[in-house]
């Protein structure tokens, strides 16, 4: 049945359907004055259910219900309709049958084929089943005809049978495709039951809800029901009236804006001027609708358009605004990056790109843990501390590549310009975005991994203090809503992860050390570099000198001399240097074929690299009068000292030699 309200008016598009169903539903008594058997045939209906008063077609194809038409309608018109508690049972025992239901006459009959019939049928009277008299073929049953209880005549319940009347006329007003009599149709009932059975076969409810207002002998409680349903409905359609007045109301606005910027062409076409400003306009229109930033962005930018249709193409002014609004356009205001949050994965990215490192790398596992527990949650934002070399930047990459994010970075060396950071006004020439913002454009999402490098070297000058303006930025609290100078509106930076990097924690300010999650990363051991020699450096310089491993084979102890004799570091630099110094000497010799493999021993890496460069300070073999070993940490590692003292003649005074002081 159509959940459209009010159907049976719908039915007919034309004032003479509208008056017929007037007529039918006047009418009503004297059909119902007709005689009613006491035994009728019950003819079970899918899905709906039939009011006295309600005239309705019905398609009828089971060979039973069939066999019932063709016994009983030549000896009476009027049959039993009775809804199915399951419509999709095909053969239904009274059991599945409602208890009360509508007696009907069939108005017409017609026969499309042996197969299907299309019954038109008007309710008469309410009925409740008593005996079943017969089941088969079809269902025969003793009925009880039921009658309405009415309530005392009193104002409430005028009032009560006139609102609902007035609501359901409104609803019809507001029904598309509804005729101009079914108002007037509604308005003419003057009897509260027969509206109330006239409305409730169209309210969009359930079909257990219908019967129920069908089983409700007391006209009170059974108007109260369907004015229930009808406020419901009128709602809805109050609501669905105005979406439909914002959406004309807004697509006549489009039109007319279309309209004048076209007369605008026209108009700048005969005066000879640039009239590829409107499609400018239009172009950048677009591409803020598919960038979807905020709606305070949105206006912000919009206002900014606006202004471009009084601006003459050659102001100066004209291009600081296109270049505003583009910039806008390109930031990912609604763009994110899907997160990698299996662990597994992310620890076999991590394990295969960084050699140890197990700090991190739990940091790391943890914030993904937290992640697919709490999607919403921020981030952390992280300091990574160690000397040159450890490997800071590039496991910022590797951090990225096992979130699945994209990675950029921004090197803060030497930056003293606080407008590096917040960006410029817009008043002044050549002015951009800050750095921050122009990473994220350039990143093309809005939750990258957002590398800090050398966060220890920022500077300040009378510019500003950089490191200040970054206090915004790292703080958890206050960067969902941070402001560019030259954006002028906020954007949100706590999807982020921010990672910072410093060789030396006391070079950072306090109140920027205070925001960040500090990570030390020490220098390498011997034996770590040692193995990250042979499973990274050897590996990446082979590709990049165009040697296979098989042309280049390493010895061990040829990795511990360069360790020990080349190199003087806490990182791997250096090493890699070195490492890649004696490949270029190896492909050299192969480019020449001098040689088809070369196997590098200790003594071809002194022959390669040439003399040691450093040597190792130990403690003397015998001690000496005057001389103590002392130890030393340097951000190279550990150093063996040896301080002498001399005895001679002075003033009183201690007199210290070298660099023995700032070592003390």
């Amino acid at each position: 049945m159509n959940d459209d309200p009010l159907i049976a008016l719908k039915s007919g598009t034309d004032a003479k359907s509208a008056s017929g169903d007037a007529a039918a539903i006047g009418n009503i008594a004297e059909r119902a004055g007709q005689s009613i058997p006491d035994v009728l045939s019950i003819l079970p209906l899918r899905s709906f259910v039939i009011f006295p008063g309600t005239i309705l077609p019905l398609t009828v194809g089971r060979a039973a219900s069939i066999k019932l038409l063709d016994e009983t309608l030549p000896q009476t018109k009027i049959i039993g309709l009775l809804t199915q508690r399951d419509e999709t049972k095909e053969e239904p025992e009274p059991q599945d049958l409602y208890p009360v239901g509508t007696a009907a006459i069939v108005l017409k009959l017609l026969r499309q084929s042996d197969s299907h019939v299309i019954l038109v049928v008007q309710g008469l009277r309410r009925f409740a089943l008593r005996t079943i008299v017969a089941a088969h073929p079809y269902l025969r049953a003793e009925v009880e005809l039921l009658h309405s209880k009415f309530p005392t005549q009193t104002k409430e319940w005028e009032a009560t049978f006139r609102n609902l009347r007035d609501s359901s006329a409104k609803l019809l007003e507001l029904t598309p495709d509804m005729p101009e009599q079914a108002r007037a149709v509604v308005l003419s009932i003057e009897d509260p039951e027969q509206l109330a059975d006239f409305l409730a076969p169209n309210l969009n409810v359930d079909t257990a809800q219908k019967q129920a207002i069908l089983e409700e002998l007391d006209v009170e409680k059974r108007l109260a029901a369907v004015q229930k349903g009808i406020s419901a409905q009128l709602e809805i359609a109050q609501i669905q009236q105005k979406l439909h007045q914002d959406v004309q109301s807004q697509f006549s606005e489009a039109q007319r804006r279309a309209y004048l910027r076209e007369q605008m062409k026209a108009i700048q076409r005969e005066l000879g001027e640039d009239a590829g400003t409107a499609d400018q306009i239009e172009r950048l229109s677009k591409r803020l609708e598919e960038a979807k930033p905020p709606e305070e962005v949105l206006k912000q930018a919009d206002r900014e358009l606006k202004r471009l249709d009084v601006i003459p193409p050659a102001s100066p002014e004209y291009s600081v605004i296109v270049s505003y609004v583009e910039t806008i356009a390109e930031l990912p205001w609604s763009k994110l990056s899907k997160d990698n949050l299996d662990l597994n994965q992310a620890q076999q990215i991590l394990d295969r790109d960084h050699y140890d490192l197990e700090k991190v790398k739990r940091r790391l596992i943890e914030y993904l843990a937290v992640r697919k527990l709490n999607p919403q949650g921020h981030g952390p934002i992280l300091c990574f501390l160690g000397p040159p070399g450890v490997g800071k930047t590039s496991l910022g990459q590797s951090i990225a590549d096992a979130l699945g994010r994209k990675f950029v970075r921004m090197s803060l060396g030497g930056i003293r310009d606080e407008a590096e950071i917040r960006g410029h006004r817009r008043t002044y020439i050549g002015s951009m975005p800050g750095r921050i913002i122009q990473e994220l454009r350039r990143a093309g999402t809005r939750n990258p991994v957002m590398m800090l490098d050398e966060v220890d070297k920022i500077g300040a000058d009378f510019r500003g203090d950089p490191a200040s303006a970054l206090l915004e930025v790292l703080d958890p609290r206050q960067n969902h809503t941070f402001s560019d100078r030259y954006l002028d509106v906020p954007f949100d930076l706590s999807q982020v992860l921010f990672i910072a990097t410093a060789n030396y924690i006391d070079a950072v300010p306090e109140p920027l050390r205070d925001r960040m999650e500090v990570i030390s990363l020490p220098g390498y051991t011997e034996r770590e570099k040692l193995e990250i020699a042979k499973r990274y450096l050897v590996r990446r310089q082979l590709e990049e000198n165009g040697l296979k491993p098989e042309q280049c084979e390493w010895q061990e102890e040829a990795f511990r001399r360069i360790i020990n004799d080349y190199t003087h570091e806490a990182g791997v630099r250096e090493l890699e240097r070195q490492i890649g110094a004696v490949c270029r000497a190896v492909a050299a010799q192969v480019a020449r074929r001098e040689t088809e493999r070369a196997t590098i021993t200790p003594e071809r890496v002194a022959e390669l690299l040439g003399p040691a460069k450093y040597v190792r300070e130990t403690k003397l073999k015998t001690s000496q009068p005057g001389v103590v070993t002392g130890l030393a940490y340097t951000p190279a590692g550990g150093e063996v000292l040896h301080i002498e003292a001399t005895r001679y003649p002075g003033k009183g005074n201690v007199t210290l030699t070298g660099h023995i002081g700032e070592v003390m």
